[in-house]
């Protein structure tokens, strides 16, 4: 929100009072409490008629530095609360030297200097890293009395800022106004599906506002050497967070907030839905099925989408007897005949037809107005009502229905919307409706989860989930949201889903061929090539089909040609995966996370890392042109071999067989020897893409294994003219095909655990 009418003057109705000076401190063994004043005290007079502003800066882990702010504290805190796995055992250090205070935690130390105006500075390593100053720590009220928490922290000279959620409009936050609160605005607004309150930036630091509801930041957009955040009330808390590097701010934001799970190795491959307002029925499914196995197209998931249900009984978990008169046989049969996974659309909404609203407004399950009736409205579905998952026999409600579906043979479940949830309602557990608003699809997602995990096992839980907040990324996958079918909607797609990943989520999928209207077949094809080459891969639309031979016989060759690509890439993905869930990283990376120190990186919205070896540049334009930036160092092409230099920009055009994918200087990328399915022991008959690097550099691939089987682990090293390969715990014959001048070479099979091969060209 912004406050201020230009740099000097306060916006009309407005009053701010901002920390000016410290009164008094209190140092502890693990933290500091400042006392600060709006004016300078020069007299014991001047104590009184004024208020003072508590600060409380603490350290809940090594390397993150907290700082609560208060004004009033005698307030009744109602929840609900994100929340943080701070670590026991770890103990900041405090110091006093004369004047100055200091917090240490890891490498990131908090100063303040009692005889300055108002002043944190935060350095890492003995050198500046941010720093909050005028109007930085505060309150802002209005002439009807409401009362605002601000807090700021500086924006430097080439400092770029990032996250915020999934957000759409440009990938760089600097001069945007963002306003944390969910809605479902598609994804050519500035609103979000996603909206988390962290943000990180290209030197060396995050920022988490610990405050679920709503948080309003103005990202230099009103004072622009500022990030400003607000929150309605009387006390903000934020947390910075010392990488240096973008992956350690990650891997401490999600120590804090929750890792990814890590997804089952069979939801990698495709997912095929029946689309949402389209006609259909098991034979149309079935058609669908059988019509991807004529075509050679490997299919892993199928989707029904809402009308698996009876129209205007969204959500009684029931399916619709007129088109799907035997759940229970198609179920075995999609799953036994066709060896398919089967996903389930759901929402947390119950409307006013289906027999379970009057069911749960008896029991009192369905969220209330503040005069005890049921909140409802008609848009969506008819007189729907919200499952109030603030109440623990709510949840249970909930999830026995849901049980009731994995009991037919149902995998997983689409947990759309979750985003308009109503402020002026009165929530089971007494939560604050503002803060709840947000906070609404963290239960709704939960319950979900959790009973996938009950009924599917530890690591076999899946979602596709629309709505998140900050620690949502613990129930992936997290899908795009509403996209129009043109290349325009790919882009800002491509643009929310590395912003998402710079906002902790490791798993991310769109629509392929966008969602609203139908796209051309060009817009197919490339988003296929695009979604293909995601950590999650669904097609579906709204009004029409997704299946590619609607589109021409190309489409169907570029789904079939991409898809056993994804499938051969899986020991290197679940690899990509693995490290999503155990440091935080995601799976698609923003050009940033792999190469923070080129500046030529730091902005790019239309490219990523697909693990940390793989850059991917999908094709925007009719005419099949990439422009795409390439980083140091010699690269290569992974489906033509061909050499690709770089640092620098290129334009190229690319059919509909290829599109810029190239493999990192120095990478070993691990092929599987199958590719018409994501899960088999990727391990077996593994065949190593080697891309020499340079003298005596050693690069260690680990090749997971299923079951939890120990991976496969090669060592590749380059000396000289020679490249050597050693195998540990290979549980079959494996291979190597080395890059070169000219290309892959052929490929070679190791006779034991060890390969020595020339370098063509050394």
């Amino acid at each position: 929100m912004k406050f201020t009418d230009g740099y000097w003057l306060m916006r009309d109705g407005l009053r701010a009072s901002f920390a000016r000076q410290v009164a008094d401190a209190r140092v502890e063994e693990d933290r500091l409490t400042l006392y600060a004043t709006p004016t300078p005290v020069t007299r014991r007079g001047g104590t009184l008629n004024q208020p003072l502003i508590t600060v409380e800066c603490f350290s809940p882990a090594e390397g993150v530095i907290g700082v609560r702010s208060t004004h009033h504290a005698g307030g009744v805190d109602h929840g609900p609360s994100f929340a943080l796995a701070a670590d026991p055992a770890h103990r900041p250090a405090t110091r006093r030297d004369g004047t100055a205070l200091e917090l240490t935690s890891g490498g990131l130390t908090l100063r303040v200097d009692t005889a300055e105006p108002w002043a944190l500075d935060f350095s890492a390593g003995g050198s500046p890293l941010v720093s909050t100053r005028r109007r930085g720590t505060g309150w802002v009220t209005t002439d009807d009395g409401r009362h605002f928490s601000v807090g700021g922290l500086s924006l430097g000279v080439g400092e770029l800022v990032y996250g915020l959620g999934e957000r759409f409009t440009p990938f760089t936050k600097n001069g945007q106004s963002v306003d944390i609160w969910q809605a479902d605005g598609g994804t050519a607004s500035e609103q979000a599906y996603k909206n988390v309150p962290f943000y990180l930036t290209n030197r060396g630091y995050g920022v988490f506002v610990n405050h679920p509801g709503a948080v309003s930041f103005e990202v230099g957009s009103e004072t622009v050497g500022q990030v400003q955040f607000s929150v309605e009330g009387q006390s903000v808390e934020y947390l910075v967070i010392h990488g240096p590097t973008p992956k350690e701010i990650l891997d401490r934001y999600t120590a804090l907030t929750g890792r990814p799970a890590l997804p089952p190795a069979w939801s990698f491959g495709l997912w095929l839905s029946t689309s949402f307002t389209t006609d259909y029925d098991e034979a149309t499914v079935t058609r669908f099925v059988r019509g991807m196995a004529e075509r050679d197209i490997p299919l892993s998931v199928f989707h029904f989408d809402c009308f698996w249900m009876r129209a205007y009984q969204w959500c009684d978990f029931t399916w619709d007897p007129d088109v799907f008169p035997d759940p229970e046989g198609m179920l075995r049969r999609l799953k036994d005949e066709q060896g398919l996974r089967v996903c389930v659309w759901i929402n947390p909404y119950i409307a006013q037809k289906s027999a379970l609203f009057e069911e749960a407004r008896q029991a009192g399950y369905l969220v209330r107005r503040p005069d005890g009736g049921v909140w409802q409205w008609d848009m969506w579905q008819a007189g729907m009502a919200l499952v109030d998952f603030t109440n623990p026999d709510a949840r249970a409600w909930f999830a026995g229905k849901l049980r009731g579906l994995t009991a037919q043979g149902v995998d997983c479940f689409k947990t759309d919307f979750g985003e308009r949830v109503p402020t002026d309602v009165v929530w089971h557990d007494g939560s604050d409706p503002e803060r709840m608003h947000n906070y609404y699809t963290q239960l709704y997602n939960q319950t979900v989860f959790d009973v996938l995990t009950e009924a599917r096992g530890e690591g076999d839980a899946v979602l596709f989930a629309r709505s998140a907040t900050a620690g949502g990324q613990q129930f992936p996958v997290h899908w795009g949201g509403d996209c129009e079918s043109t290349f325009d909607a790919m882009a800002e797609s491509l643009r929310g889903g590395l912003s998402l990943g710079l906002s902790g989520f490791g798993f991310w999928s769109h629509d392929i061929g966008g969602f609203e209207g139908t796209p051309s077949p060009a817009v197919f094809k490339r988003w296929a090539q695009f979604g293909l080459l995601s950590s999650h891969s669904r097609l579906h639309g709204s009004s029409s089909y997704r299946v590619p031979w609607d589109y021409d016989e190309e489409a169907v060759a570029v789904t079939r040609d991409f898809t056993r690509l994804k499938h051969r890439l899986m020991p290197y993905l679940f690899r990509a995966a693995q490290q999503a869930a155990e440091e935080g990283t995601p799976v698609m990376r923003a050009m940033l996370l792999e190469f923070p120190d080129d500046p030529g990186c730091h902005p790019l919205d239309r490219q990523y890392m697909l693990g940390g070896d793989l850059l991917v540049a999908p094709v925007f334009r009719e005419d099949g042109t990439a422009e795409y930036y390439v980083p140091a160092d010699t690269w290569t092409h992974l489906l033509t071999g061909a050499r690709v230099e770089g640092p620098g920009w290129r334009r190229e055009r690319f059919g509909y067989d290829s599109l810029p994918l190239l493999a990192r200087p120095g990478s070993v990328v691990p092929f599987g020897a199958t590719d018409d399915r994501p899960a088999y022991d990727w391990a077996d008959g593994v065949t190593l893409r080697v891309h020499p690097g340079a003298e005596g550099t050693e690069t260690v691939t680990r090749v997971p294994r299923p079951d939890g089987a120990p991976p496969a682990v090669f060592r590749t090293r380059r000396d000289g003219g020679t490249v050597t390969v050693r195998a540990d715990g290979a549980p079959g014959p494996w291979h190597v095909v080395l890059a070169g001048p000219d290309g892959y070479a052929a490929p070679v099979t190791a006779e034991g655990d060890e390969l020595v091969l020339p370098v063509t060209g050394a």
